[in-house]
Protein backbone atom coordinates (compact mmCIF):
# COMPACT_ATOMS: atom_id res chain seq x y z
CA UNK A 1 0.00 0.00 0.00
CA UNK A 2 0.94 3.60 -0.50
CA UNK A 3 2.60 4.96 2.71
CA UNK A 4 0.07 7.80 2.77
CA UNK A 5 -2.79 5.31 2.78
CA UNK A 6 -1.29 3.06 5.47
CA UNK A 7 -1.20 5.95 7.92
CA UNK A 8 -5.00 6.35 7.65
CA UNK A 9 -7.56 4.26 9.50
CA UNK A 10 -8.28 1.03 7.59
CA UNK A 11 -11.76 1.98 6.32
CA UNK A 12 -10.57 5.35 5.06
CA UNK A 13 -7.47 3.84 3.47
CA UNK A 14 -9.56 1.22 1.67
CA UNK A 15 -11.97 3.90 0.50
CA UNK A 16 -9.15 6.05 -0.84
CA UNK A 17 -7.51 3.07 -2.53
CA UNK A 18 -10.81 2.25 -4.20
CA UNK A 19 -11.15 5.85 -5.37
CA UNK A 20 -7.58 5.78 -6.65
CA UNK A 21 -8.22 2.51 -8.44
CA UNK A 22 -11.35 3.90 -10.02
CA UNK A 23 -9.50 6.99 -11.23
CA UNK A 24 -6.66 4.82 -12.47
CA UNK A 25 -9.09 2.55 -14.29
CA UNK A 26 -10.82 5.52 -15.89
CA UNK A 27 -7.49 6.79 -17.18
CA UNK A 28 -6.33 3.34 -18.32
CA UNK A 29 -9.71 2.46 -19.82
CA UNK A 30 -9.89 5.76 -21.70
CA UNK A 31 -6.50 5.06 -23.24
CA UNK A 32 -7.39 1.48 -24.18
CA UNK A 33 -11.12 1.75 -24.96
CA UNK A 34 -12.62 1.16 -28.39
CA UNK A 35 -14.03 4.11 -30.29
CA UNK A 36 -17.41 4.12 -32.01
CA UNK A 37 -16.69 4.74 -35.70
CA UNK A 38 -19.51 3.18 -37.74
CA UNK A 39 -23.10 2.10 -37.43
CA UNK A 40 -23.96 -0.41 -40.15
CA UNK A 41 -27.50 -0.65 -41.44
CA UNK A 42 -28.53 -3.80 -43.33
CA UNK A 43 -30.77 -2.99 -46.30
CA UNK A 44 -32.53 -4.56 -49.24
CA UNK A 45 -32.50 -1.21 -51.08
CA UNK A 46 -29.26 0.57 -50.15
CA UNK A 47 -29.99 3.64 -52.27
CA UNK A 48 -33.45 4.19 -50.79
CA UNK A 49 -32.23 3.77 -47.20
CA UNK A 50 -29.25 6.07 -47.78
CA UNK A 51 -31.47 8.63 -49.51
CA UNK A 52 -33.83 8.68 -46.52
CA UNK A 53 -31.08 9.06 -43.92
CA UNK A 54 -29.23 11.67 -45.99
CA UNK A 55 -32.39 13.79 -46.12
CA UNK A 56 -33.18 13.13 -42.45
CA UNK A 57 -29.71 14.11 -41.22
CA UNK A 58 -28.63 16.58 -43.89
CA UNK A 59 -25.61 14.41 -44.74
CA UNK A 60 -24.25 13.60 -48.20
CA UNK A 61 -24.22 9.90 -49.20
CA UNK A 62 -20.90 8.55 -50.49
CA UNK A 63 -20.87 5.47 -52.76
CA UNK A 64 -18.16 2.85 -52.05
CA UNK A 65 -18.17 -0.42 -53.99
CA UNK A 66 -21.11 -2.39 -52.56
CA UNK A 67 -22.19 0.05 -49.87
CA UNK A 68 -23.06 3.68 -49.20
CA UNK A 69 -21.75 5.63 -46.23
CA UNK A 70 -22.29 9.11 -44.82
CA UNK A 71 -21.17 11.23 -41.91
CA UNK A 72 -21.66 14.75 -40.63
CA UNK A 73 -18.32 15.87 -42.09
CA UNK A 74 -18.55 13.83 -45.29
CA UNK A 75 -14.80 13.30 -44.99
CA UNK A 76 -13.65 9.67 -44.61
CA UNK A 77 -10.50 10.83 -42.81
CA UNK A 78 -12.49 12.53 -40.05
CA UNK A 79 -13.24 10.60 -36.91
CA UNK A 80 -16.95 11.35 -36.82
CA UNK A 81 -19.42 8.48 -36.71
CA UNK A 82 -20.36 7.07 -40.09
CA UNK A 83 -23.60 5.41 -41.08
CA UNK A 84 -22.89 2.59 -43.53
CA UNK A 85 -25.67 1.03 -45.60
CA UNK A 86 -25.00 -2.53 -46.74
CA UNK A 87 -27.14 -4.66 -49.05
CA UNK A 88 -28.32 -7.96 -47.57
CA UNK A 89 -30.55 -10.59 -49.20
CA UNK A 90 -32.93 -11.11 -46.28
CA UNK A 91 -35.67 -8.72 -45.20
CA UNK A 92 -35.92 -7.33 -41.69
CA UNK A 93 -37.93 -9.75 -39.57
CA UNK A 94 -37.66 -8.77 -35.90
CA UNK A 95 -37.26 -5.65 -33.77
CA UNK A 96 -33.78 -4.15 -33.82
CA UNK A 97 -31.65 -4.71 -30.71
CA UNK A 98 -29.85 -1.42 -31.41
CA UNK A 99 -31.44 1.67 -32.88
CA UNK A 100 -30.65 5.27 -33.77
CA UNK A 101 -32.02 8.24 -31.81
CA UNK A 102 -32.31 11.61 -33.52
CA UNK A 103 -33.13 14.98 -31.99
CA UNK A 104 -34.89 17.83 -33.79
CA UNK A 105 -32.81 20.85 -34.80
CA UNK A 106 -34.53 24.18 -35.44
CA UNK A 107 -38.05 22.78 -34.99
CA UNK A 108 -40.03 20.98 -32.33
CA UNK A 109 -40.55 17.23 -32.23
CA UNK A 110 -43.97 17.23 -33.94
CA UNK A 111 -42.69 19.21 -36.93
CA UNK A 112 -39.64 16.92 -37.27
CA UNK A 113 -41.80 13.79 -37.07
CA UNK A 114 -44.04 15.16 -39.84
CA UNK A 115 -40.98 15.94 -41.98
CA UNK A 116 -39.59 12.42 -41.48
CA UNK A 117 -42.99 10.95 -42.41
CA UNK A 118 -42.90 12.95 -45.66
CA UNK A 119 -39.46 11.45 -46.34
CA UNK A 120 -40.84 7.91 -45.98
CA UNK A 121 -40.65 7.08 -42.26
CA UNK A 122 -43.70 5.85 -40.39
CA UNK A 123 -44.74 5.83 -36.75
CA UNK A 124 -44.70 2.41 -35.14
CA UNK A 125 -45.77 0.91 -31.84
CA UNK A 126 -43.28 -1.46 -30.25
CA UNK A 127 -45.00 -1.37 -26.88
CA UNK A 128 -43.25 1.80 -25.76
CA UNK A 129 -46.30 3.20 -23.96
CA UNK A 130 -46.50 6.87 -23.00
CA UNK A 131 -42.93 8.17 -23.54
CA UNK A 132 -41.49 11.56 -24.54
CA UNK A 133 -40.00 10.19 -27.78
CA UNK A 134 -41.66 9.02 -30.98
CA UNK A 135 -40.76 5.57 -32.31
CA UNK A 136 -40.56 5.41 -36.08
CA UNK A 137 -39.32 3.07 -38.80
CA UNK A 138 -37.26 4.10 -41.80
CA UNK A 139 -38.27 2.89 -45.29
CA UNK A 140 -36.41 -0.40 -44.65
CA UNK A 141 -38.32 -0.97 -41.39
CA UNK A 142 -35.42 -0.14 -39.07
CA UNK A 143 -36.66 1.41 -35.85
CA UNK A 144 -35.41 4.80 -34.68
CA UNK A 145 -36.62 7.38 -32.19
CA UNK A 146 -37.21 11.10 -32.47
CA UNK A 147 -36.39 12.57 -29.08
CA UNK A 148 -38.40 15.35 -27.48
CA UNK A 149 -35.42 17.56 -26.73
CA UNK A 150 -33.96 19.78 -29.45
CA UNK A 151 -30.29 19.95 -30.35
CA UNK A 152 -30.37 23.76 -30.48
Amino acid sequence: LDPLLTSLPLATAASRMLTFRRRSCVVECALMASGLVEINVDCNDVERAAEFWAAALGWKPQREREWVWMSASGDPRQRDIKLVFVKVPESKSVKNRVHIDVAPRGVDQAVEVARLEQLGARRIDIGQGDVPWVVMADPEGNEFCVLGRRLD
